[in-house]
C-alpha cells in the first residue's frame, strides 16, 4: 500500500469543506456584531466582504488547481518565494488557524452559557466552561483521528444540517421584518463608511468567510484537484456571501423597538439569534437554533482541525518545521503527529482568551494576513514556472492579483492598531525559529542569501503595516496623525507598490523546479500532469 495522504475527496467534499467552515460561529455572533458597529449599513458590510474574498478566492482558485498539495496555502509561498517567505506564511498560518478550532469550541460553549449559567459567569468563562472547551476540542480531533472519509461523511452530513437552520431563521425572521430599522436613527450607516468597513474586519464578518480556503487546505486528498478546488472554493464563497446577507438584512429588520432604544452601538444578546426569536414570539424556534449553535461551530471547529493538521504537514514538508510531523499514517492516510500537533496548540490556545468578541479579531487579522500571499505567489508562478500545467488559468489574473493584495492589505489595517501590532510583531519574532531551523540543516542554508533577498518586501511590507495601523485615523483604531480618508488611500498605494515589489522578487525554487521536471516525465508517459508525490526537503 502506497504511504501517503489518501485522494478521496470528492467535489462534493470539498464544497461542504469550505461551506462547512464559513457556516460556523459567524452566522451566531457576526450579525449582532456588525450590526452594532455599522448599523443597518451591515448589511452593505456583508456584501464588502464577500467581494473583497470573492477576488481572493479567485486567485487560490488558480493555484489549488495547479498544485493540489497539502496545506497549499503553506506551500505555494515557498515554490514562488524560497524558505524566508514560506517560513513567515507558514508560522502566521499554523498560529491562526490552531486557534480557529478554540475560537469555535469557546462559541459552542458561550451559547450553551445561555441556556447553562455555570458556564459562564461576569461575561468570563468559568472553570467548568473551559473543561467543556477541552472535551469539543478533543471531540475535533477524535473525529479526525481515523480516516479522511470518516472525516468527510460527518462533515458533510453536518454542513447540511447546519445550512438548514439559518435557512430557516431567513424564512421566518422575514415576516417580523421592520421597515423603519434600515434609517432608526435617522440614517442608514449612522457610523459612516468607516463603520461599513470596521464591521468587515473586526466585526466577524471576514472570520465568517475564512473557510473558503479549506478546500486548498485539502487538495493533496481531491480526486480530481484540477476541476474541483476551483469549482469547491468559487461554490461555497457564493452560497455564503448569499446567506449571511440575508441573515444580516433579517437580523437588523427583526429588531424591536426595546432593542433599538439604546443606539444600534449599545444593545446586545447573549445569543442573539436565538434571544431574537424569542422577543418576536419564535418561542419553538429557539431549542433549534440552540441545536444548531453546538452544531455550527463545532463542525467548523471539526473542519479547521483538519485543515491545521495539513498545514503543519506542509511547514514540515517546506523543511521548515521539525520531521516528525511529515509522518502520515499508512492505513488510514491521516498526518496523525501533525493532528496530536493541533490538538495540543488548540488546547492551550482555550486558556487566556474569556470570550468570542475578544479573540475573533486577533485571529481575522491573523488569517487575513496570510491571504494577501497568494497574488504575489500566483504571479510569481506565471513568471518562473510559466510551462507549469494550470488547468484553471484566470484571464486577467494581473488585475485580478492586484485588486486581491489591496483587499487584503485594506482588511489588515481595518483591523486596526490593537490587532495588527500582535500579528505582525508575533510573526516578526518567530523568525528566531527561522533561525535554528536555518542553523539545524546545511541543506536549508544553501541559497539563504537568495531565499533573503526574495523575501525582503516581505518584511518592509510587515513594517509598512504597523506604521500605517499606528499613524492611521482614529475611525480604524489608529493614532489619527494620518486623516481619514487618506490613511486609505496611503494603504491602497502602499499596497500597489508592494504587490509589485513582491512579484518581482520570485524566484526559481527547488520545489518548482521538482515539479515542473515531474510534470514533464509524467507527460512523457502518457499520464495526466498532476502531482503524484510532493517535493519534499531534506530528505
Amino acid at each position: 500500500m502506497k504511504k501517503g495522504l489518501k485522494r478521496e475527496l470528492t467535489l462534493l467534499d470539498l464544497t461542504m469543506l469550505g461551506l462547512g467552515a464559513i457556516i460556523g460561529s459567524g452566522w451566531l455572533f457576526a450579525s449582532q456584531k456588525a450590526a452594532n458597529l455599522a448599523g443597518p449599513a451591515s448589511i452593505l458590510s456583508w456584501l464588502v466582504g464577500g467581494v473583497a474574498v470573492i477576488f481572493i478566492a479567485l486567485v487560490y482558485a488558480e493555484l489549488g488547481a495547479m498544485l493540489p498539495v497539502a496545506g497549499g496555502l503553506v506551500r505555494y509561498p515557498q515554490y514562488s518565494h524560497g524558505n524566508f517567505v514560506g517560513y513567515i506564511m507558514g508560522f502566521a498560518c499554523i498560529a491562526a488557524y490552531s486557534t480557529v478550532v478554540s475560537i469555535e469550541a469557546e462559541a459552542v460553549v458561550q451559547y450553551m452559557s445561555a441556556y447553562i449559567p455555570p458556564l459562564y459567569a461576569n461575561h468570563n468563562m468559568t472553570f467548568i466552561g473551559w473543561l467543556v472547551t477541552l472535551l469539543f476540542v478533543i471531540i475535533f480531533f477524535a473525529i479526525n483521528y481515523y480516516s479522511v472519509r470518516i472525516f468527510a461523511k460527518v462533515n458533510n452530513i453536518v454542513t447540511f444540517l447546519k445550512f438548514l437552520t439559518p435557512a430557516l431563521v431567513v424564512l421566518l425572521f422575514i415576516t417580523k421584518f421592520h421597515p423603519a430599522n434600515l434609517h432608526f436613527g435617522g440614517s442608514f450607516a449612522p457610523f459612516g463608511v468607516p463603520g461599513v468597513l470596521s464591521a468587515v474586519s473586526s466585526g466577524g464578518i471576514v472570520f465568517a468567510y475564512l473557510g473558503f480556503r479549506q478546500a486548498v487546505d485539502m487538495a493533496g486528498e481531491a480526486k480530481n484537484p484540477g476541476r474541483d478546488v476551483p469549482l469547491a472554493i468559487v461554490i461555497a464563497v457564493l452560497i455564503g456571501v448569499a446567506l449571511y446577507a440575508l441573515l444580516e438584512t433579517c437580523f437588523v429588520g427583526g429588531l424591536t423597538v426595546k432593542e433599538l432604544a439604546t443606539g444600534w452601538g449599545h444593545f446586545g444578546f447573549k445569543a442573539p439569534f436565538a434571544d431574537l426569536a424569542m422577543a418576536l414570539g419564535f418561542t419553538w424556534l429557539a431549542p433549534v437554533l440552540f441545536a444548531d449553535a453546538l452544531l455550527s461551530p463545532a463542525g467548523t471547529g471539526n473542519i479547521y482541525c483538519a485543515s491545521t493538521s495539513r498545514v503543519v504537514l506542509a511547514q514540515a514538508n517546506n523543511g521548515l518545521w521539525w520531521k516528525v510531523f511529515r509522518g502520515i499514517d499508512e492505513k488510514s492516510g491521516v498526518p496523525r503527529p501533525a493532528l496530536w500537533l493541533t490538538l495540543a496548540l488548540a488546547l492551550i490556545w482555550t486558556a487566556p482568551f474569556p470570550t468570542w468578541n475578544k479573540l475573533v479579531g486577533v485571529v481575522s487579522g491573523a488569517v487575513v494576513f496570510t491571504y494577501m500571499i497568494g497574488p504575489v505567489s500566483v504571479m510569481g508562478l506565471r513568471k518562473t514556472a510559466a510551462d507549469l500545467h494550470r488547468p484553471l488559468p484566470l484571464k486577467g489574473l494581473s488585475v485580478i492579483s492586484l485588486l486581491a493584495f489591496i483587499v487584503g492589505t485594506l482588511l489588515i489595517y481595518w483591523n486596526g492598531w490593537a490587532t495588527d501590532w500582535v500579528v505582525v510583531v508575533v510573526d516578526l519574532c518567530s523568525l528566531v525559529l527561522y533561525a535554528y531551523f536555518m542553523f539545524s540543516d546545511a541543506s536549508l542554508r544553501k541559497d539563504l542569501g537568495k531565499n533573503i533577498k526574495a523575501g525582503i518586501w516581505l518584511v518592509v511590507y510587515m513594517f509598512f503595516l504597523l506604521g500605517i495601523s499606528y499613524a492611521g485615523s482614529k475611525q480604524f483604531g489608529g493614532h489619527d496623525m494620518v486623516k481619514y480618508p487618506m490613511d486609505l488611500l496611503v494603504v491602497v498605494i502602499g499596497a500597489v507598490v508592494f504587490f509589485y515589489w513582491g512579484c518581482a522578487s520570485a524566484i526559481s525554487t527547488p520545489e518548482i523546479e521538482a515539479t515542473l521536471l515531474a510534470q514533464e516525465k509524467r507527460l512523457a508517459a502518457g499520464l495526466p500532469p498532476e502531482m503524484d508525490v510532493e517535493p519534499v526537503m531534506g530528505l
